[in-house]
């Protein structure tokens, strides 16, 4: 199984090698690009099985003996992850497919995309399976390398802008990022995760805080953790419905994601989780009050994901066994279903010609299967009971009363808070595009979303569109996928409670490390 693991990462790199050759031949590169990723998800799939039923799997590249050589390691959480992300991008990669059908390549341009896109996911993957800190920074670059590409695809002036911003803030985290690890190996004289694990408590409290704040703070802009999520509401509305839609669910994670493995593997006995607590409750409170203060679609789902990344958050401060296992079922729950209201929302834009919510009228009758496809994650994301989002929550909700402390039951009144203004801010949205008739005058309800008319984009108006079905079938897969997130919540939360477990408990990764370096030797 081990030759396995190095293909997740290998096999998109060769597709996108691949997909630039055939660069004139669109129908060549969408076959390279879906046959990749599908291929990717059949092996995160049996990778899944294998380290859930045993031990987890680590391979030397190229033979190299521990801390010289680089290390991808597979565990329960890296192998759910790239599961979880292969549907994501596949679903994503085959909306882009309709609507490049439909629009040529004004949105996508077809040579371009499909390279970048399959990079893109070859950087997530890497990040996901890296055993070392610096084969993370590596992940992390190659994936924001082909960001910068498909953020400013169009050429337009906002993109553009948006672009820049995106781009200064990526290399800022990305520099704060390499000299984290610089002084982490001359600290320790080792990046290898499981080594670093083993040396960190053999160095001063004040040495380990320093090299924790470093690391915190790099991944925090990755996450778009407030303070530092600034950027993420004007970067990312302004790019093409695909990779808005794969960055939402996606790039974010990424950086939950190093925070998973800095907080419970690096770090575990901290003492900054008060802070992270008090960071959790800030992002969760700000960023939802932003997205009630707008009035276009994507920006309200934006900052939405600021908000809900404070859940993440959140469940790592409490530092339980518990909190970890429903942080990672949330962080699943997230990723599948913040993408796909973007997705749907990319429908809403083709059919009205509109994203703002001022402008949006009369949708229910014209178009009742995207009011479905957007009413279910929504209320979904709002976090409802059976969903997927309500469960996650009560994970977060019960690790959190179990602890007891008022901090904690402040973050448990704000969660609530967050989940009902969330849910506020989608069903308005809901209200006034679906429900208000396209010919009715409601002066009364002009009245009370007046205030929304100085936001950003309240006014925006593009060209109506036809919808391919196969966009249509791709958002309605992935409202599916949503559905079954509540459905097999039970198997998926047990995996995840697993998960918890084991990222908690060090000395395995330790007695991993030793039989790796055994192997490698």
């Amino acid at each position: 199984m081990n030759a396995l693991v190095p293909l997740l990462v290998t096999l998109p790199l060769i597709g996108a090698a691949v997909a630039l050759v055939f660069g004139r031949r669109r129908r060549v590169q969408v076959a390279v690009s879906i046959t990749t990723l599908t291929a990717v998800l059949a092996i995160a799939a049996v990778l899944l099985v294998v380290v859930d039923s045993g031990q987890p799997l680590a391979v030397a590249v190229g033979g190299w003996p521990i801390p010289f050589g680089i290390v991808l390691y597979v565990d329960r959480l890296a192998a759910l992850l790239v599961v979880v992300s292969s549907v994501v991008l596949l679903a994503v990669l085959l909306f882009s497919v309709g609507q490049g059908a439909a629009d040529g390549d004004d949105e996508t341009p077809v040579s371009i995309f499909h390279p970048s896109y399959l990079i893109l996911a070859a950087g997530i993957f890497n990040a996901f399976i890296a055993g070392d800190l610096f084969n993370l920074y590596v992940g992390f670059e190659i994936l924001l390398v082909a960001s910068y590409v498909l953020i400013t695809l169009g050429g337009t002036e906002s993109r553009i802008r948006a672009g820049i911003v995106y781009i200064v803030v990526s290399l800022v985290s990305s520099i704060l990022f390499l000299a984290s690890i610089a002084m982490i190996y001359g600290a320790l004289g080792t990046v290898n995760m499981a080594q670093i694990a083993e040396r960190m408590g053999e160095l001063p409290q004040h040495v380990q805080l320093t090299l924790h704040l470093m690391l915190l703070l790099a991944f925090s802009i990755k996450a778009a953790v407030f303070p530092l999520s600034f950027w993420l509401p004007d970067s990312y509305p302004t790019a093409p419905a695909p990779v808005t839609a794969v960055f939402a669910g996606l790039l974010t994670k990424v950086g939950v994601y190093a925070l998973i493995r800095t907080e419970t593997q690096l770090f575990p006995d901290s003492n900054v989780n008060v802070l992270l607590l008090i960071v959790a409750l800030a992002t969760m409170i700000v960023g939802v009050l932003g997205a009630v203060a707008q009035a276009e679609l994507k920006r309200i789902l934006s900052f939405t994901l600021v908000s809900h990344v404070g859940y993440m958050v959140f469940g790592l401060a409490i530092a339980t066994p518990a909190a970890i296992g429903a942080t990672i079922y949330y962080m699943v729950h997230h990723i599948v279903v913040q993408t796909t209201l973007f997705l749907a929302v990319g429908l809403i834009e083709r059919r009205a010609g509109s994203t703002s919510i001022l402008k949006l009228k009369g949708l229910m009758r014209a178009a009742p299967v995207i009011a479905v496809l957007y009413f279910i994650p929504a209320v979904n994301l709002g976090g409802l009971p059976p969903f997927s989002g309500f469960i996650g929550k009560y994970g977060l909700f019960d690790a959190a009363a179990q602890v007891g402390t008022p901090l904690m039951m402040v973050l448990i009144v704000a969660g609530i808070v967050t989940s009902l203004l969330t849910l506020y801010a989608l069903m308005r949205a809901w209200n006034l595009g679906f429900w208000r008739e396209d010919d009715a005058e409601e002066p009364e309800v002009e009245a009370r979303v007046e205030y929304l008319g100085n936001a950003p984009a309240a006014g925006i108006q593009t060209e109506r569109r036809v919808i391919p079905r196969v966009m249509t079938a791709a958002t309605a897969g992935m409202v599916a996928i949503t559905v079954a997130l509540t459905v097999f919540a039970g198997p998926l939360y047990d995996m995840c409670t697993r998960i918890g477990d084991a990222l908690l408990q060090p000395v395995q990764l330790v007695q991993l490390e030793t039989q790796s370096g055994e192997v490698d030797q």
